[in-house]
């Protein structure tokens, strides 16, 4: 039940706060495929984030490249208490890169099925950017970061902006 109440809370959120649909990001196209990349790629994204997203204030950690995998964690605190969490990462997979992510309720209960994590192709990177189905990160300079997300059930494009 949690679960449902939380999630409906952050649609309405996302409505609230969406900026609407401003084509910062990309959808995967099966037939063109993945442009091929490496974790160097994007190993700027390494580092300690915060910013304002959903009414409330977010921490997102990316560790840097090892192993082939760069790890993350995300937390929202909204009016003093966590609304949710995430994890997840980006990897090294057949040549170029793939985003994963699984959600947590504040008392670690998980979104997804078990065995299962939302996946996001990678598309192709340009200039400052790094295109992953729906989600795009920016580099705006070395103390700051965009992400642009696209939510599939509102139609919205979202900009998170991550600061040091």
């Amino acid at each position: 039940m949690k679960k449902v109440i939380m999630k409906k809370v952050i649609f309405l959120l996302l409505l609230v706060t969406s900026f609407g649909y401003t084509q910062n990001t990309l959808h995967y196209n099966d037939e063109k495929g993945s442009e091929k990349a490496t974790l160097k790629d994007i190993e700027w994204l390494e580092g300690n984030w915060t910013g304002d997203a959903f009414g409330g204030i977010f921490q997102e950690n990316w560790n840097k490249p090892l192993g082939g995998s760069m790890l993350f964690n995300f937390k929202l605190v909204v009016d003093g208490k966590v609304a949710f969490y995430e994890i997840g990462h980006i990897i090294e997979k057949d040549k170029t890169l793939l985003y994963q992510i699984k959600h947590f309720d504040a008392d670690l209960k998980g979104w997804e099925e078990k065995d299962k994590s939302e996946d996001f192709r990678f598309i192709k990177k340009e200039n400052n950017r790094m295109y992953f189905d729906n989600f795009t990160f920016e580099k705006v300079s070395d103390n700051e970061v965009n992400l642009y997300a696209y939510f599939e059930d509102s139609k919205e494009e979202v900009v998170f902006n991550f600061k040091k």
